[in-house]
């Protein structure tokens, strides 16, 4: 494997993997650098798993090249899950994150203390043309706070506060928040398992 195939436009995610596979003399790719974009691929998995594996399987078939997928999101206890795969779309299908924040705390504002038990997911999909998909997960324990609070970060960030943080993952540095997120995890031990 000389190449991978990382299936992101999103360029912070892009230098998480390059930091994992350019030590290892890979060069690191993704769907910004195509001359001829790739159409969006449906997700219909029911796990974050499946979505991460069908997207990443999808593509290596496609380009035959090694292909990286993730699929991430929020897991709310006393919400059975929710926002769960459906985390950037919760509030509509336009991927709006204030709103979709706005409705998980509408729908918390009465549950209190451990009933705010909440954990961000992520399952990280390696997929190579003609070989059975690796696929590990991340998982990063908290809960919901009451209000939004600090500006780093994207999605149910501000929102969340990891167990033995008195900050939301929106008020931590980016090294402290790689520390401990989910993908951060789900790509630690991907790098174990490939290399």
């Amino acid at each position: 494997m000389n190449r991978v195939l990382i299936a992101t436009m999103n360029p912070g995610k892009v230098n998480d993997f390059k930091v994992l596979f350019e030590p290892q003399g890979i060069e690191v790719v993704s769907l910004l650098d195509l001359a001829d974009p790739i159409e969006d691929i449906e997700e219909t998995g029911v796990t974050f798993a499946e979505n991460a594996a069908i997207k990443a399987e999808t593509i290596a078939e496609m380009m035959q090249i090694p292909v990286v997928s993730d699929d991430s999101g929020l897991s709310i206890d006393a919400l059975n899950g929710e926002p769960g795969v459906y985390s950037a779309r919760y509030a509509g299908l336009e991927k709006n994150d204030q709103k979709n924040i706005d409705k998980v705390l509408k729908k918390m504002q009465h549950l209190s203390g451990k009933e705010r038990a909440a954990r961000f997911v992520c399952a990280m999909a390696f997929a190579e043309p003609g070989k059975e998909t690796i696929i590990k997960h991340g998982y990063c324990e908290g809960f919901i706070t009451s209000e939004m609070k600090g500006t780093n970060g994207f999605g149910y960030d501000p929102i969340f506060q990891p167990l033995g943080y008195d900050k939301t993952m929106a008020e931590l540095s980016p090294e402290e928040k790689g520390a401990i997120s989910h993908r951060g995890q789900a790509l630690r031990q991907l790098k174990s398992s490939l290399f």
